[in-house]
Order: C-alpha cells, then sequence, then structure tokens
C-alpha cells in the first residue's frame, strides 16, 4: 500500500499545511534530499497546544502533540512534492520538546510523530533521529519538529 493510501486508510486531514511565520520557506529539495522547516502541534481549528512537558503536558499529552507535528510535517511535504508516494524514506527528525529541567522523556515524546510516519511509510518511515528539551518554544507550543526525506 501507497503513503497515500495509508493517509486515507488513517484518516489523516492534510489539507491545511500551517505556513511559515517569518522570513522562511517550508520546505526546500536539494538533490533527492527534502528538508522541512520546523513544525509545531496544530490542531484543526488553527490553534496550537501550548505548555511544557513535565508541567502544563504530561508525556501521553505531548505525545499526541508531537504526532500533530507529524501531520503538519506530512502536509507540508505534500505540497511541495505532489504526492507523499514520491519519498523514498524518512531520514532524520530533529525533535524539540518544550520541557521543564528535570523532564527526561524527551524521546517517548517524540515518538509520536516517529510512530506516525512508520504508520504512513512502513519500513521506509523508520529513521535517525534527535530528541531534545528545551527551555522554551515559540509561542510556548509543547513541540516542534523538522524532517528530512528522501525522493525517489
Amino acid at each position: 500500500m501507497g503513503a497515500e493510501a495509508k493517509v486515507k486508510e488513517l484518516g489523516l486531514d492534510l489539507t491545511h499545511p500551517s505556513g511559515p511565520v517569518a522570513n522562511y520557506i517550508p520546505a526546500v529539495t536539494v538533490g533527492k534530499l527534502v528538508y522541512l522547516s520546523g513544525k509545531g502541534p496544530n490542531l484543526p481549528d488553527g490553534s496550537q497546544v501550548t505548555g511544557k512537558a513535565g508541567a502544563e503536558r504530561t508525556v501521553d499529552e505531548a505525545y499526541e502533540a508531537a504526532r500533530l507535528c507529524g501531520v503538519q510535517l506530512l502536509a507540508a511535504l505534500r505540497e511541495h512534492v505532489g504526492s507523499l508516494d514520491n519519498v523514498q524514506r524518512v531520514v532524520k527528525l530533529l525533535g524539540m520538546v518544550n520541557a521543564t529541567p528535570e523532564f527526561g522523556d524527551q524521546p517517548k515524546v517524540i515518538n509520536g510523530c516517529s510512530d506516525l510516519l512508520v504508520s504512513v511509510f512502513g519500513e521506509e518511515g523508520k529513521h535517525a533521529r534527535s530528541a531534545v528539551g528545551m527551555g522554551s518554544l515559540p509561542g510556548q507550543i509543547t513541540v516542534e519538529i523538522e524532517m528530512i526525506v528522501e525522493l525517489k
């Protein structure tokens, strides 16, 4: 099953990618690699999930926020390359978690995005990854994730 069919099966809405909030573009292709700018956890109404993991957000809530980042990344990727079926593999994620200093479950949070990517792309969705804690993120969003993919 292709990635586009999997998106349909999972019921993902990729029709509303968030736009840049400053002087940059959502994606850049260099050779066969697509570098996607960081995306936040946008809700269907346009608002974002905010709050620090370890304080206002539980690990499970932050996991869901990371999944929302994954939806935004997929939407931006589809808009940039035309179809998710043009993706050879997901190469790397950088996941940034707005967290309290003592919070240590950043990898569990970023699994929200990683699990989604494997659901959509199968084995080709497995990727290298960094999951780090941040003292703050723009607008106090809970998670921001950027991604690199390889095209066919």
